[in-house]
């Protein structure tokens, strides 16, 4: 039974790790807070990926879902869409648009990186591990329920800390309107079926796909560290987003697409958000000692799931050989 649910408990803690302590957003010195992170974290990717590969749907609708993931977190849990404050941070001075209350710029980037980090991320490499398990469900009836009810506890408890933290209240409008585009998009990553069309020719080597998302990574992560003018910075995101997905379907289309395209993608999130948290400052007090040596053994932790990542994969890899 442990064998069994061992890619579930896996994804359960490794989504808050890579969320908020591998981002560099957390310093070590927090990091029992997993216990109280991982319902939420955990038990939202891992929720959205039994829901998906138990309808039989794939990574468009993992995506859509993951969008639902970030809007949840951010627009009705700590409400940082909507908090000119959040964080004392003043996030949404840049790109303000008043009618709708929120920052173009912040809107984007937080919640991409939850799609992208919190959710797919965490996913895509325990997918990988698991091999031929990879697209079936992990959980049964029960642990599903269970799932759903950790992800309901993980978003309360989140909310009253954050509440008493940062106080704040989001209007009417803006929590009706944050409520109908997630159900929209709940609706849309379980009912939609998007599939593509097989391409012709070879699907790159697995180097190509590495860089390919450490290029697309670096981008999204470091355009927040560049100063460009606002609406140019969001047209840079927006094509850096919209590039690198369209490339990522058109070559996973092709023929040979494996777990070595698929860890070369979780790898390239992985080691982006590793170089990120040595320039991010965190929430936590720490000393800058303290912090350095925690984004240290962050980064050697990611670096080594990739490494039993990659040996899984080539052991599958040889196993098949020797086989045929």
């Amino acid at each position: 039974m442990i064998r069994r649910i061992a890619p579930a408990a896996g994804l359960f803690f490794l989504a808050p790790l890579v969320a908020e302590f591998l981002l560099g957003n957390l310093p070590i010195t927090f990091l029992f807070a997993v216990v109280a992170l991982a319902p939420m974290y955990g038990g939202g990717a891992l929720l959205i990926r039994e829901l998906v590969r138990r309808r039989g749907l794939g990574w468009p609708n993992i995506l859509i879902l993951a969008v639902g993931y970030g809007v949840l977190e951010e627009g009705l849990t700590t409400q940082s869409l909507f908090n000119p404050n959040y964080a004392d941070q003043h996030l949404l001075q840049d790109g303000f648009i008043p009618a709708l209350g929120i920052s173009v710029p912040w809107t984007l980037f937080v919640v991409g990186i939850h799609v992208f980090w919190s959710v797919c991320t965490p996913i895509m490499m325990m997918e990988v591990i698991s091999g031929e398990r990879r697209t079936t469900p992990w959980l049964g009836r029960t642990g599903l329920i269970v799932t759903a009810v950790l992800f309901a506890i993980g978003i309360a408890v989140t909310t009253a800390i954050n509440m008493s933290m940062w106080p704040y209240t989001a209007t009417a409008g803006q929590f009706t309107v944050t409520g109908v585009i997630l159900a929209l998009l709940i609706a849309a990553g379980l009912l939609l079926r998007v599939t593509f069309r097989p391409r012709t020719g070879a699907a790159p080597r697995a180097w190509i796909v590495l860089v390919a998302t450490l290029v697309a990574g670096g981008l999204f992560m470091g355009l927040t560290l560049l100063g460009l003018p606002t609406w140019v910075g969001v047209a840079a995101f927006v094509v850096d987003v919209a590039a690198y997905l369209a490339l990522m379907a058109r070559w996973s289309a092709r023929e040979g697409w494996s777990d070595a395209h698929r860890l070369a993608i979780g790898a390239g999130a992985l080691l982006t958000y590793a170089w990120h948290s040595f320039v991010e400052s965190p929430v936590g007090t720490a000393a800058v000692v303290v912090d350095l040596i925690g984004n240290a053994v962050f980064t050697a932790g990611a670096v080594v799931l990739i490494w039993y990542a990659h040996r899984r994969v080539v052991s599958r890899k040889l196993s098949g050989i020797a086989s045929s």
